[in-house]
């Protein structure tokens, strides 16, 4: 049981610009929710006497918001309508939460996104005003073992995970005393990104953006197809390097690069998971959606720096569970990697143009970000997609806020039918997936997720 002592609002301690404008195009699909972030730290490094965490982290925080203004503000929903918004750095500042927990670290395990680790990321209403819905909070936590935990919500519609960890970073810096280099400050100016656009008709089919495939032949509920499950899983490095092996093999052209480790998970995931959902319906189509940090693929690339959200969305071709089970791993692994490799300097710019061009936001958010929330009438009626987040180059490991890096880091909650993270492990060797499934499908994915390193079940073991 986690109790919250103490609350604060954090304002930046130093004046900083005031000023409304238009949220960029990229931000305008995203969503207003926040994203949890959970970091973990052991007692082993942190001073033997009048250790005060909050007040050190208050205090730098208050410096953080300074450069990163943006996340002081608030959003409103813009006057233009078309279920668009706009932000106002208006220095409200970010909310601060104190808590403790009887427990000790030792008894969370692995920090499955669950229960009472989502109870150590901030509570954010969403019943209020957007007006007044901080874009930051932040939750320390401490244990009676002596070690504690920060949770992080940061807004989706202002900041990516790439800003979001240079933010941390640059705020655990400012914890340890020291001062941020020039090189290390942001850039704000979320106007810039929307310069890429040509002002033409979109060039591309944005599939993205349009339905994802919905649960064919399922006409009705029930409480067990609704009930979810969270299981947080980790791949060896021999295990990652086997499946890129195993996908591998059938690249006849020397001339293509191997297939990187997000690309070779990911579509592991993808036939593991339509395995699981497998119900002899060969022909249910299914397709898997990601999104990809873009400051580098847009010629010129944008500034350095550059700390609002820059993640574009992408999605697979449409496939059959019969495909994804029948054909090998590379078949699954290829279309990942074509969905990512669409992600030229031209599409992004036609996003920007697509989107520009939307006239109901509200679709085009759910159409993306909800493909596990299908329900007709409140009911669930069953997912067959799949949405992978690589958090695996995030530098979280630079979190040292003056008491040692963190031994673990990932979300800290999920709620979302068939979504899953990929990350780095603390202990550099391998990989760490989280992934919320059905409760119901969730045993024969976890079978499914290591046995298939190894060999190609047949259907009749499903």
């Amino acid at each position: 049981m986690v109790t919250i002592l103490s609350s604060h609002t954090v304002l930046p301690s130093a004046p900083t610009p005031s000023l409304t404008s238009p949220s960029s195009l990229c931000e305008q699909f995203k969503l207003s929710t926040h994203a949890p972030l959970l970091y973990v730290y052991n007692s082993n490094n942190f001073p033997p006497h009048h250790f005060q965490p909050h007040q050190i982290l208050i205090t730098s925080l208050s410096q953080a918001l300074v450069p990163y203004y943006p996340l002081a503000g608030r959003l409103s929903w813009s006057a233009s309508a078309r279920g668009r918004w706009e932000l106002h750095c208006n220095a409200k500042g970010a909310h601060f939460y104190e808590a403790y927990c009887h427990s000790t670290l030792d008894d969370l395990g692995d920090f499955v996104p669950a229960q009472i680790v989502q109870q150590l990321i901030p509570h954010i209403d969403y019943g209020c005003p957007i007006e007044q819905v901080p874009l930051l909070a932040v939750q320390l936590t401490r244990f009676s073992c002596g070690g504690l935990t920060i949770g992080v919500a940061m807004s989706r519609a202002v900041i990516d995970g790439t800003a979001a960890m240079r933010f941390i970073n640059s705020w655990a810096k400012l914890a340890r005393g020291e001062l941020l280099a020039s090189t290390e400050m942001p850039f704000n100016d979320q106007t810039v990104l929307d310069s890429y656009k040509l002002h033409k008709t979109p060039r591309f089919d944005h599939s993205e953006f349009q339905p994802p495939p919905l649960w064919a032949g399922r006409s009705e509920g029930s409480e067990l197809e609704s009930k979810t499950d969270v299981v947080v899983l980790k791949l060896t490095r021999d295990q990652v390097n086997k499946l890129k092996k195993k996908a591998g093999d059938v690249i006849a052209s020397p001339n293509k690069r191997p297939y990187s480790s997000f690309e070779v998970i990911a579509g592991h995931i993808w036939r593991c998971v339509s395995k699981a959902r497998y119900a002899g319906n060969d022909d249910q189509p299914t397709r898997l959606s990601t999104l990809a940090n873009c400051r580098n693929r847009l010629n010129p690339p944008l500034p350095s720096g550059y700390a609002r959200n820059a993640a574009f969305p992408t999605v697979t071709s449409t496939c059959s569970f019969h495909e994804l089970i029948h054909k090998p791993l590379s078949f699954a692994v290829g279309n990942v990697r074509e969905a990512l490799e669409r992600l030229t300097d031209q599409y992004v710019r036609s996003v920007l143009d697509y989107i520009e061009r939307v006239k109901e936001m509200k679709v085009v958010r759910y159409n993306f970000h909800y493909p596990a929330r299908i329900v007709c009438e409140g009911e669930f009626k069953g997912n067959p997609n799949l949405f992978v987040v690589s958090w695996m180059n995030f530098l979280y490991r630079e979190a040292d806020f003056g008491w040692g890096k963190p031994v673990y880091f990932g979300p800290g909650f999920m709620d979302s039918e068939g979504k899953a993270f990929i990350l780095s492990s603390v202990d550099g060797d391998g990989v760490v997936v989280a992934i919320c499934l059905q409760a119901l499908h969730m045993d024969a994915f976890r079978r499914l997720f290591f046995d298939d390193i190894e060999e190609v079940l047949p259907i009749s073991k499903l």
